[in-house]
């Protein structure tokens, strides 16, 4: 394996995260190393005039986003009933404290405390005792009325979740960490004696339906650089303030927060630009589906529960002048169903099966579930394997203990809504939902590896056919 070559899609992996820290930041990271790569923006409530060997992508409500080549050879793969297209889909939010619209706690005990919502299922006890920065979207309004939309960044500790001494919790230890996420899970913004010291004391008066400590109004206004405008609507996370790192003795192991599920919409992302000089020969379309929402049941009109992909093949079709049905494309097609999956941890190592225990650096996890949790069967493992096999990418299998819960993915969804072939694929990983979680560096490249060979490859997706032919 290119050692080089690892180093540096992994250090690409960390720029990315850590340029990363909401969903609208990191589909802003996607669209602009799309458009250097040479991909055309297209507008939803436009016409679309797509051509042969064409590269174009578009976003839905700034935290979702679809991209997709449309082949050179796709007119005749159309004439010949044989275009299919292939996709991977993963997902750009992560859990996370969001912030309340109406966030401006009252002053209690001499502080200024930030009212924040848990988005997810997170491991919330993480959270405490954090260097907390805030990011997301801002919509502010001029003078004049006029509505518009800003990224924000906040990249410094203005916020903390103080846990309690032991002093005065004597049992944390043996009974466990206990807290009531609404009533102490609430970040320390100031000190009320710090704040009446600086000018936002004075406007705090006559800013009582802001919904914000006037701090905090501030602070967001000068980082979203809209000094004259009036912040009217917000879509704000937390998140942790240190950077990604690489740790291990070797620096093996990737060390941040939101690897669920940026590791693999970063990987997704990568591999299709990659695998670009081969698209004026490919009579299909190739798309990278990015959604939002994933983390809170995928029920959104960014989510994977949308018509996002549905419409988007139909609209492809449609601008190329085809008269094949949607549908018969579809069921020709494959879907890669990219999410992160649970390593055996060497502490906790009886919560897998004893059977199916990926491992770091060891490949690819492909996950099963004969409850539908997960989307793959015999049919698309078989390729899946065959296709890794060929292109020299490990593969783990990966089942839930019965007498545990199993998780579940967009995966299922997608399969569902477009009636295609799909697999459960991601990278293991470590402390998953934790405010900072561990993944290997290794799978990185595997993932880049065999996504490429997926968008590059036909003869997995004939086999698929020809499997369908049958029936």
């Amino acid at each position: 394996m290119n050692t080089g070559s690892i180093k540096s899609s992994v250090a690409a992996l960390l720029k990315f995260l850590d340029a990363s820290p909401s969903p609208f930041h990191a589909v802003e990271e996607c669209r602009q190393l799309l458009e250097a790569a040479g991909f055309q923006r297209l507008s939803e409530s436009a016409a679309w005039k797509l051509n042969p060997n064409g590269r174009y992508f578009f976003t839905r409500n700034g935290s979702s986003l679809v991209a997709f080549t449309v082949g050179g050879q796709v007119v005749r793969g159309i004439e010949k009933n044989s275009t299919a297209v292939k996709i991977v889909a993963a997902h750009t939010d992560s859990p996370c404290l969001r912030v309340k619209p109406l966030s401006k706690k009252r002053c209690k005990d001499g502080f200024l405390q930030v009212a924040v919502e848990t988005y997810g299922g997170g491991l919330w006890h993480t959270w405490f005792d954090r260097d907390l920065g805030v990011a997301g979207r801002l919509v502010t309004a001029s003078k004049e009325g006029t509505l518009r939309e800003r990224l924000v960044k906040i990249d410094r500790p203005i916020l903390r979740v103080p846990t309690l001494a032991i002093h005065l919790d004597r049992g944390v230890n043996s009974e466990g960490f206990k807290f009531n996420s609404e009533l102490q899970l609430i970040p320390i913004l100031a000190s009320e004696t710090m704040n009446a010291k600086n000018e936002w004391i004075n406007a705090e008066k006559t800013e009582e339906n802001s919904g914000l400590h006037q701090s905090l109004f501030e602070a967001l206004r000068d980082a979203s650089k809209s000094d004259q405008d009036e912040i009217v609507g917000l879509d704000l996370c937390l998140f942790d303030v240190q950077k990604a790192s690489l740790g291990g003795v070797y620096n093996e192991f990737i060390q941040s927060a939101r690897l669920d599920n940026l590791f693999m919409t970063f990987t997704g992302l990568q591999s299709f630009i990659d695998s670009l000089g081969s698209v004026e020969k490919d009579g299909d379309i190739r798309m990278l589906s990015l959604f939002d929402n994933e983390e809170v049941g995928s029920l959104s009109s960014s989510g994977a529960e949308s018509t996002l992909v549905g419409s988007t093949v139909n609209r492809i079709l449609s601008s190329l002048d085809s008269s094949q049905q949607t549908e018969a494309v579809l069921a020709r097609s494959f879907l890669l169903s990219a999410d992160m999956a649970h390593a055996v941890h060497p502490n906790y190592s009886d919560k897998h099966d004893e059977c199916h225990r990926p491992t770091l650096h060891k490949g690819i996890v492909l996950k099963f579930n004969s409850n539908q949790r997960y989307t793959t069967n015999s049919r698309s493992a078989a390729f899946i394997k065959s296709l890794a096999s060929k292109n020299g990418v490990p593969l783990q299998d990966f089942m839930v203990r019965n007498d545990s819960p199993c998780g579940s993915t967009i995966g299922p969804i997608l399969a569902a809504q477009l009636g295609l072939q799909a697999v459960d694929v991601g990278a293991p990983q470590l402390s998953m939902h934790s405010i900072r979680e561990m993944a290997g560096t290794e799978d990185v490249e595997h993932s880049i590896r065999l996504f490429r060979a997926f968008y590059e490859g036909s003869s997995g997706i004939t086999s698929v056919k020809t499997l369908d032919c049958c029936e």
